[in-house]
C-alpha cells in the first residue's frame, strides 16, 4: 500500500499546520528520512522528513494551505504501486475522532477540531452557531473561546491566536498571586561587564545572567520548579528556563534546557541561538518544549515593572523591569544605586505565599551577591 504523508502534530495544542514549501515535486523519487516539505505550526517552522522511500504522488495540499493535524497530504509510492486504491481526500477537519453517530436528516455536522468539540461540550457552546476560522470554515478552539462579536476585527496569526487562547485559559484557571521586590543591581552590572570583556562573550545580556540565577534559585526551591497536574503537584525532573521573545506574529517562549548544568558562556550561546531562531521563524518543537519556569524581560522597552501571566502548566514566571539609578538608603544614608524591580507570578495551587517569598528572597540575594556563580 502507498505510504501516507500526514500533517504531524508537533504540540498538544496544535490543530492545524500550514504547508510552507514542498522540497520535492510530484513524481520525484524520495529516500526515507530525506527532507520532504516545510510546515508552520502555531509555534515553529520545521522540515518534515519522508516516512518511507518512494515516489511522491497524490499531493493534496498546496503551499500556503492550512491542513488539519492527522490529515493525509500526499503519498509515497513504492515500485509497482499506484493511487488507484487510495481513498478520496476527507471532507472533515475532525480526522482524529471516531465516526460520529448519525445526525438527524437535513442537519450537517459542523466542521471542528477535537479540541474545539471538547471545549464546546464543556461550555455548552453550539458549534453550528460559530463562524470557524480554520480551513474550510472549520471551528477551532480559539473560535469557541473568543468573544461573541468579532465583526471588524483584524486577522491574527496562528502564534497570536494560540497565545491569546493560552493566556486566557491560564488567567481563568490558575489562581495567581504576585510577589515584588526591588534589588540592588550593582553586582549584577559588574558581573555583566566582567563577562562581556571575555573573548566570545561580548553579547552577554542581563537576561543570560538572570536565567543562570533563576536556575540556581530553582535548584534550592524545587517546589517552584513543579507543576499542577490532575490535583497533584508534580516536581520537575530538569531545570528548563523559558525566555519570552516577542516576534512579529506574537510571543514565543524558547527554552534553555538543563540551564543549571550550563556555564554562563554556554547559556549565552544557547540564548542567542534560540532568539535568532525565534525571530527567523526557525524554532524546532524541541526548542519550545519542556519549560519549567519562564523569564520575561521588558527592560529594553524602558519598563520599570510589570506583572506577567503564569505560563501554565508552569508554576511561576519572573517579570523583569529596567535597571535604573535610584536613591536608596544604605546604612542610614541616601545613596544612588542601580536597582532592578522584580515581580514573580505564582500558581497558588503549587506555591503558597511563604514558599514564594523564600524563592524570591533567594533570587534577590543571588542578584545582589552572585558569588560562586560568576564565571
Amino acid at each position: 500500500m502507498p505510504s501516507d504523508v500526514i500533517m504531524p502534530a508537533l504540540g498538544m495544542a496544535q490543530e492545524t499546520g500550514k504547508v510552507l514549501r514542498w522540497l520535492k515535486a510530484e513524481g520525484d523519487a524520495v529516500e526515507k528520512g530525506e527532507p520532504l516539505l516545510e510546515i508552520e505550526t502555531d509555534k515553529v517552522t520545521v522540515e518534515i522528513e519522508a516516512p518511507a522511500t518512494g515516489v511522491l504522488a497524490g499531493v493534496r495540499a498546496a503551499e500556503g494551505d492550512d491542513v488539519p493535524v492527522g490529515e493525509t497530504i500526499a503519498f509515497l509510492l513504492a515500485a509497482g504501486e499506484s493511487l488507484a486504491a487510495v481513498a478520496p481526500a476527507p471532507t472533515t477537519l475532525d480526522v482524529r475522532e471516531a465516526p460520529a453517530p448519525a445526525e438527524p436528516v437535513g442537519r450537517r455536522r459542523a466542521l471542528a477540531s477535537p479540541k474545539a468539540r471538547r471545549l464546546a461540550a464543556e461550555r455548552g457552546v453550539d458549534l453550528d452557531a460559530l463562524a470557524g476560522s480554520g480551513p474550510g470554515g472549520a471551528v477551532l478552539a480559539a473560535d469557541v473561546t473568543a468573544p461573541p462579536d468579532r465583526a471588524g476585527g483584524a486577522a491574527v496569526s496562528g502564534i497570536w491566536r494560540v497565545m491569546a487562547e493560552r493566556t486566557t485559559e491560564s488567567w481563568r484557571t490558575v489562581p495567581h498571586f504576585y510577589l515584588r521586590r526591588e534589588v540592588d543591581a550593582s553586582r549584577l552590572e559588574n558581573w555583566r561587564a566582567v563577562t562581556r570583556a571575555k573573548p566570545g562573550q561580548e553579547r552577554t545580556s542581563h537576561t543570560d545572567l538572570l536565567v543562570k540565577l533563576v536556575a540556581e534559585a530553582l535548584r534550592r526551591h524545587p517546589r517552584v520548579n513543579s507543576t499542577w497536574r490532575d490535583g497533584t503537584i508534580v516536581p520537575g525532573e530538569r531545570i528548563n528556563v523559558g525566555i519570552a521573545v516577542a516576534v512579529e506574529e506574537g510571543l514565543v517562549v524558547p527554552v534553555v534546557h538543563d540551564v543549571d548544568r550550563l556555564s554562563v558562556a554556554d547559556t549565552v550561546v544557547r540564548r542567542i541561538e534560540l532568539v535568532d531562531a525565534a525571530r527567523a521563524g526557525r524554532l524546532t518543537p524541541q526548542d519550545v518544549s519542556g519549560g519549567t519556569f519562564t523569564v520575561s524581560n521588558l527592560s529594553m522597552f524602558g519598563v520599570d515593572s510589570f506583572d506577567a501571566i503564569v505560563n501554565a502548566p508552569q508554576a511561576a514566571i519572573l517579570a523583569v523591569g529596567r535597571i535604573a539609578d535610584r536613591v536608596v538608603a544604605v546604612s542610614g544614608r541616601p545613596e544612588v544605586r542601580p536597582t532592578l524591580n522584580l515581580s514573580v507570578s505564582f500558581d497558588h495551587r503549587v506555591v503558597d505565599g511563604a514558599r514564594g517569598a523564600e524563592f524570591l528572597e533567594t533570587l534577590a540575594s543571588l542578584i545582589e551577591e552572585p558569588a560562586g556563580l560568576v564565571g
